[in-house]
């Protein structure tokens, strides 16, 4: 078969096939593609699939918790005996056990136990002595009232004398400070300690403290300060302790009935008959 001369009018007539093929395959794929938008736009699961499969993700696996090493339970042992040994580091839990008692049986309102208490801790590292025996004296000294005052002039949460002891003020502002919650619970607690050092034991440490190192007694004042220590003691602990401790019933007073006289010769003269003996229920209610 000869072969047909290429002219210019078959040229021009194949390019014009080949451009009308062109114009239907990309409006073809124009409107392919804005389908495929608008499944995408309406169907978000769709969408989620396309996004795998265009960026996909490497699988994570979830590592198990790798077992604590001897280093890290030791730590941990370590930490504990630091809070057992300097009981002034007492861990935040402690604290929150102390502030929510102490909160409850002072009906003190939490944000201002939780206050006093942490100021308790924080001094009590510094000066090295136990809080729970600084909130024990501020229980029993002012009910962890900041701003009580006694007749004598005894102020703030330990009820302190300013006057006398205007050196330690000194250096926390003065004796005006003795009302300030952080500059009383200071003080206080560098009295306290300078008072057990001096008399070597904490019972002779709070007689010196409420002002009877030179009397008999101290009416009870360490006693009460000592039961308080030892409740805030199981508290620390975790311990479940009543909030409300009911008041020791009153000591029973025995009347002793005084022995009868001697019978008298017949012929004795009568002797004037004394006055009746008061009941003894009288006598301890007068009491």
């Amino acid at each position: 078969m000869a072969n047909q001369p290429i002219t210019w009018a078959s040229v021009s007539k194949a390019a014009r096939g080949l451009l009308t093929t062109a114009q239907y395959t990309l409006t073809i794929c124009g409107l392919t593609a804005i389908a495929a938008l608008a499944l995408l736009y309406t169907n978000e699961n769709v969408a989620k699939r396309v996004s795998q499969l265009l960026h996909p993700q490497p699988a994570i696996v979830a590592a198990a918790p790798a077992a604590p090493t001897a280093i890290t339970v030791a730590e941990a042992v370590a930490e504990e005996t630091t809070h057992e040994a300097h009981p002034t580091l007492g861990s935040s839990k402690q604290q929150q056990w102390v502030t929510n008692w102490l909160s409850k049986r002072y009906r003190v309102a939490s944000d201002a136990a939780n206050m006093l208490v942490s100021t308790a801790y924080m001094t009590a590292h510094e000066v090295k002595l136990d809080p729970l025996l600084i909130l024990a004296v501020m229980a029993i000294e002012s009910g962890l009232n900041p701003f009580a005052e006694s007749p004598v002039g005894a102020k703030g949460l330990m009820q302190v004398m300013a006057k006398v002891h205007h050196d330690k003020f000194a250096e926390v502002g003065g004796q005006q400070a003795a009302l300030n919650p952080v500059a009383n619970i200071r003080v206080g607690a560098l009295i306290l300690k300078d008072y057990v050092k001096r008399t070597g034991s904490v019972e002779g440490g709070l007689k010196t403290y409420v002002g009877a190192a030179d009397m008999e007694s101290d009416s009870g004042y360490g006693s009460k300060v000592l039961a308080e220590y030892r409740r805030l003691k199981q508290v620390a602990k975790g311990h479940k302790v009543p909030t409300f401790t009911p008041p020791a019933p009153p000591a029973a007073i025995v009347v002793s009935k005084p022995a009868e006289p001697a019978a008298k010769p017949a012929d004795a003269p009568a002797a004037t008959p004394a006055p009746a003996e008061a009941p003894a229920a009288e006598v301890i209610a007068g009491l």
